[in-house]
């Protein structure tokens, strides 16, 4: 049985691809086809979420098993056939390919083709260029007060402060110190 899969940006409107692929191939292999199709580097961790109708993300399919130690099954994406998950037309999930901005294509699973098997997944149909795969993240904006210039005698005096009392200071506790120190 084949699954078609169509992707779509919320950053660009006129960008889609369509994917066909083997239901029982991994979703690595779906990883895979997509990133060829949209011409990213295969370097960088992304995960695959199952979706409701309102696109709320679910179950996680993960490149990588990061080792959480909950009770939820981790489903690993070398590991795994996508029909053990997908298995409805209209079935949504979400490709997260930047987790630094919280970035994904959208993807439905548009037709099930049965009676038909793919050796290797295709992608069938491209529109538009895609979005970047990394966004530069904006440089904390660091504000300098310099309305109210501070005189370098303002500074000296507040380095001046008194950390001990000046009447209490012998000079001979400075010699006696001296003389406790041995060099050995």
């Amino acid at each position: 049985m084949v699954y078609r899969f169509k992707l779509v940006s919320d950053e660009l409107s006129n960008f889609a691809r369509e994917i066909e692929i083997d239901s029982e191939n991994t979703f690595l292999q779906l990883r895979n086809v997509i990133l060829d199709s949209v011409g990213y580097s295969k370097d960088e961790i992304d995960s695959f979420f199952l979706c409701d109708e309102d696109w709320s993300r679910h179950e996680e399919i993960t490149l990588e098993d990061m080792g959480s130690n909950s009770d939820e099954d981790v489903w690993l994406m070398e590991d795994t056939p996508i029909s053990e998950l997908v298995e409805e037309e209209g079935q949504r999930l979400a490709f997260v390919f930047d987790y630094d901005a919280d970035r994904s294509f959208f993807m439905e699973l548009k037709d099930i083709i049965p009676g038909r098997s793919l050796v290797e997944p295709i992608c069938i149909m491209q529109k538009g260029k895609a979005p970047a795969q990394w966004t530069e993240l904006a440089e904390p904006e660091v504000k300098i007060d310099t309305a109210t210039p501070v005189a370098v005698s303002d500074v000296k005096a507040d380095m001046d402060l008194d950390f001990y009392d000046e009447d209490s200071f012998d000079d001979e506790d400075l010699a006696n110190f001296n003389d406790d120190i041995s060099l050995s």
